[in-house]
């Protein structure tokens, strides 16, 4: 392991406050070789995938490798704009609207920097951008709002992977969640409150969270108690009866059954039970494609 050094560095420098901004991360193209790079990396995360190594190694190597990158490609390919993959352009305008903010209501120097999980930019790449500025005191802010191992606790460890070669380390902080905090939970409600104001109303509305296997619920994980208590607070905010809202979720991958009740399961009983509109909140999502 290197330890990095800093020959350059004078002990009269002004320290600097950072703020690490955390997203999911994307592939650097909507084709099948960039996406090959991108799941290679994000399925060979241990808290993704919490199988025995040597099975996962040869299932993912040895079939979806070889079949989902041309699948998930044409996918990218559908969202993919100008810039680049949406879920990065909007990341990088969330973290310069927020170096504005910081920059405007605090005194003495802060760096905002963004760092994916997986892809590029790299977590390493953001962390390096902030001890170049000289960052005594770090803040991490994984943007994801509900609590779930597999991306806040992958977050994690990425942060210590990178911070346990630095020579001289900062003062760090970790936000783990954000689910019940009142100002996202207004920002919510305030986006439905928008929306349905010029589109008018629902019968039902749905929060849509990404999904997790049970068994991660059952092991002690708290995301599915973070997503209900955050729909549960925005539905009170809008003043919603029970039988107007629900929760669901998304996204699942393989066979083994994951957090229920799914959402393409429900718009189809919804459809047959007579629904005529349903609106979709994903509240999971500060940025998303």
């Amino acid at each position: 392991m290197t330890i990095y050094n800093t020959s350059s560095y004078t002990h009269e420098s002004l320290p600097t406050t950072g703020i690490l901004l955390i997203n999911l991360g994307t592939p650097d193209a909507p084709t099948a070789a960039a996406l090959r790079r991108y799941l290679g990396e994000f399925l060979a995360d241990p808290r993704v995938t919490e199988m025995p190594r040597w099975l996962w190694w040869f299932i993912l190597h040895g079939i979806i490798l070889r079949i989902r990158p041309r699948r998930s490609a044409l996918s990218y390919q559908k969202i993919w704009t100008e810039d680049g993959s949406p879920l990065l352009t909007i990341s990088q305008a969330q973290s310069q609207a927020l170096q504005k903010v910081v920059d405007a209501h605090f005194v003495g120097p802060m760096r905002v920097a963004l760092g994916m999980r997986y892809g590029n930019p790299s977590i390493a790449a953001g962390l390096e951008q902030l001890r170049q500025a000289n960052a005594r005191r770090i803040l991490i802010l994984p943007l994801y709002p509900q609590y779930s191992a597999a991306a806040t606790g992958s977050s994690f460890d990425a942060v210590t992977d990178v911070l346990k070669r630095w020579r001289w380390l900062p003062d760090v902080r970790f936000i783990s969640h954000y689910h019940d905090q009142p100002a996202y939970i207004r920002a919510l409600a305030e986006q439905i409150k928008n929306y349905w104001s010029k589109q008018g109303t629902p019968d039902k509305l749905l929060f849509s969270f990404h999904g997790i296997p049970k068994r991660f619920f059952l092991a002690g994980d708290p995301y599915h108690c973070e997503c209900h208590k955050t729909a549960r607070l925005v539905a009170a905010q809008l003043d919603l009866k029970e039988e107007k809202w629900q929760v669901v979720f998304q996204s699942r991958f393989g066979r083994e059954e994951w957090l229920k009740p799914y959402t393409d399961h429900t718009l189809t009983a919804l459809g047959k039970a007579g629904l005529k509109r349903v609106d979709i909140i994903c509240p999971g999502f500060a940025a998303d494609c």
